[in-house]
């Protein structure tokens, strides 16, 4: 009898302890398998939509740009630690490429400066008296995105930050709102997340990362996918080099009218002015960019 009960509560046990009968949402090995992937994709629109409507995020200016610029401060230091190395060991081999590097760093770090004073106007203008308007939204990483978060995060006004998962760790800057910084599996669902409530894109120079997000973006402008909204592309000189769009043109791959969905510019004063000669100086409207 002792027996029989014992081997009843072992196969309890065995019952209770198995995969099979947890409750489907606290399975994390069923959401982690590839035949969940729907599921994954559906919860990755949901979640960040409802923290957005709890902190009443009405629309939204997307900040784009590389994660490599570097603050003027970081950069002025990286540039001092370099000199110091040439004067401590003068034979290094990897001096002259260090050096070079660290005056481009010097270089490029005033477009960290262009977006956390472009942020910092914006944030200040549409976050007044509980609007939640021209919210700034960025990938959430270092570089161009930080000074776009720290901008907002200096102003006193609330900034978004939808990171994604990578092979090398990557953390959030800390200048996002807490509660507004999501972090996301799919590079599809986070392109969503970027353009449902966008108003405005700004993109300052960048990679690989930066070039497909303006491109998408130009291309559902296009084809009338999305509404449009204004694309500033902050960096006359860069834009200038990295992409020919007069050859485009020439080549018949594009037309001379594709030329008016984006703006080029420098300052952040002139990146205000863009987006208020768009909106003829009225507030966006809030319904959603992309249905």
């Amino acid at each position: 009898m002792s027996t029989t009960h014992s081997g009843q509560s072992a196969q309890l046990e065995a019952i209770l302890a198995h995969p099979s009968y947890r409750l489907a949402q606290e399975d994390h090995e069923l959401l982690a398998d590839p035949d969940s992937r729907p599921i994954r994709l559906q919860l990755e629109l949901l979640k960040p939509e409802r923290y957005l409507r709890r902190h009443k995020i009405q629309s939204t200016v997307v900040v784009f740009g590389s994660a490599r610029v570097a603050s003027p401060q970081q950069a002025q230091a990286a540039l001092a630690a370099v000199k110091a190395r040439a004067c401590s060991n003068p034979d290094d081999d990897s001096l002259p490429t260090d050096m070079a590097r660290a005056r481009q760093q010097v270089r490029q770090s005033h477009y960290y400066e262009v977006a956390r004073r472009f942020s910092e106007i914006v944030s200040l203008r549409f976050q007044q008296e509980g609007r939640r308007d021209f919210v700034v939204v960025t990938g959430g990483g270092p570089g161009i995105m930080e000074a776009a978060n720290r901008g907002a995060f200096e102003a006193g006004a609330r900034s978004i930050g939808l990171n994604i998962t990578l092979q090398h760790e990557q953390a959030p800057n800390p200048f996002i709102t807490p509660g507004l910084c999501f972090q996301f599996r799919y590079f599809g669902l986070r392109k969503m997340h970027f353009l449902m409530r966008a108003r405005a894109l700004v993109v300052f120079p960048g990679g690989f990362g930066t070039m497909d997000e303006l491109f998408e973006v130009l291309t559902l402008v296009q084809t009338g996918k999305v509404r449009r909204v204004p694309i500033v592309l902050v960096g006359t000189d860069f834009w200038r080099q990295a992409i020919n769009f007069e050859f485009l043109i020439a080549e018949g791959f594009i037309s001379a009218q594709d030329l008016q969905l984006f703006t080029v510019v420098d300052a952040a004063e002139e990146i205000i002015a863009a987006l208020q000669k768009f909106y003829g100086g009225e507030p966006p409207a809030q319904d959603p960019t992309l249905d």
